[in-house]
């Protein structure tokens, strides 16, 4: 049974850190892109950035340089760290594990940033 968990959300300042982490079991995690999107009220659901099983990254343009996605197969965790975080990603933050034509998702967790 695939069973992701998602934790790390949080309200947060402008200008602050957050880490969001992912577990994940039931999946062969090795092999999977994994991902961080994310969807804000009244918005379609974005990447955020993916990294693949060799360890290559992709980021949004809005995130670069301030968010860096990271995965540790051992124990089948992904991560993402955002600094400068902005109001504008403000939004439910999604895990996905996508291999072929395989995908899951997590139920989320939630990012606000306000002053």
């Amino acid at each position: 049974q695939v069973h992701f968990v998602e934790s790390g959300g949080d309200l947060v300042q402008p200008g602050g850190s957050l880490r969001l982490s992912c577990a994940t079991s039931g999946i062969m995690f090795r092999i999977f892109v994994m991902g961080w999107y994310r969807q804000a009220p009244g918005k379609q659901r974005e990447s955020v950035a993916t990294i693949t099983s060799g360890g290559t990254t992709n980021y949004a343009d809005s995130v670069k340089g301030r968010f860096t996605i990271s995965r540790d197969n051992a124990k089948n965790t992904v991560e993402l760290q955002m600094n400068s975080l902005k109001p504008e990603d403000t939004a439910v933050y999604y895990c996905n594990a996508r291999y072929m034509s395989s995908a899951y998702w997590g139920r989320g967790t939630q990012v606000t940033v306000s002053s």
